[in-house]
């Protein structure tokens, strides 16, 4: 697989990534031992980049990566997230909160690099910014764990132009993880131009619309009972409906192309920018293959406005109300 630079002088790393979220959180019932396939054979194929975080499982993803990459850790360009913290309520169920203080950014890197075990983490992002915490104070603590070798690059998740800019002020800011797809282009009027002012790669995640644009399901019945996408705004009523006649464009769109629906997507995303790099998510060998296989999908301009005319944003918001009160801050 070809590679690309994260931003201009960053890293080379592959040009899809590999989300590895699902194997333990979110989206139902996991496999370790395919998981672990899964991130082998990314690595056969040239896929190295693999995006875990503290807060998925939570702790239990960074774990399974670790084990994965044991004796592997050339090969790896390992990236994980901090600052979404989950602790057991008064009921026991778990509760969410931000935390960007400088004091907790120490302490979650070395948490991280335990679990992962390795001796510096390559990418490391702040996963949402805390609105009580200023922004200068959070990286200005990620800039020493730079300077002390525990972490290589630095990366924020879903924040605002404006905080980036006062970000990169403190510490260059290699790349920003935010959801980019044919469905979801809220970074398009503000964030990647500032991005390509600044130098700054963009990580799309969610590239194929949370598995939606692949055409592998078309309704939140067929996924498992603990998967937050049967309760998410885009999969319930009156946006299912719309988004499936979008999801229907993609697929006649692939068809006239060759292609699967997914790698259509996923070209797409590579098209719009050489700095942009997809982590799409899966758990599973074969539909790891289907998605590198995009990397050799290749997209005109003329091509990919017309894919970008005929499949609109999706109906309905990306998380419930509380989660989109942490984004583009």
């Amino acid at each position: 697989m070809y590679t690309r630079t994260l931003g201009a002088g960053g890293p080379q790393v592959s040009a899809i990534g590999l989300g590895c979220m699902g194997m333990s959180a979110f989206y139902g019932r996991g496999d370790e031992q395919e998981s672990v396939r899964t991130i082998h054979r990314a690595l056969e194929l040239g896929c190295n980049f693999l995006d875990t975080s503290d807060m998925y499982g939570p702790h239990t993803n960074e774990r399974l990566v670790g084990r994965a990459i044991k004796g592997r850790r050339e090969q790896v360009f390992v990236a994980t997230k901090f600052g979404i913290k989950l602790e057991p309520g008064p009921d026991g169920r778990p509760v969410r909160s931000i935390d960007g203080r400088a004091e907790y950014v120490r302490e979650a890197c070395e948490g991280s690099l335990q679990r992962l075990g390795v001796e510096q983490i390559d990418l490391y992002y702040q996963h949402r910014v805390d609105p009580n915490t200023p922004i200068e104070e959070t990286v200005g603590a990620m800039a020493e764990l730079v300077e002390e070798g525990k972490v290589l690059y630095l990366g924020l998740s879903e924040a605002s132009a404006e905080t980036i800019r006062r970000a990169h002020a403190v510490h260059p800011i290699t790349a920003l993880q935010s959801e980019y797809s044919l469905w979801t282009r809220d970074v398009e009027p503000q964030i990647l131009p500032t991005l390509k002012e600044l130098g700054i790669g963009l990580v799309a995640y969610s590239p194929l619309g949370r598995g939606f644009l692949s055409g592998r399901f078309s309704s939140p019945e067929e996924l498992d009972e603990g998967d937050f996408r049967r309760y998410a705004p885009r999969f319930s009523g009156q946006n299912l409906e719309r988004n499936r006649e979008l999801v229907e464009r993609v697929k006649e769109l692939a068809a006239q192309k060759g292609v699967t629906p997914g790698q259509l997507a996923l070209a797409w995303v590579l098209q719009r920018g050489e700095h942009i790099v997809p982590i799409p998510g899966t758990k599973r060998v074969a539909y790891l293959e289907e998605n590198l296989a995009a990397a050799e999908v290749e997209l005109s301009e003329e091509e990919a406005q017309r894919i970008s005319e005929a499949v609109p944003a999706a109906a309905g918001e990306r998380y419930d109300e509380a989660g989109m009160r942490g984004v583009n801050i």
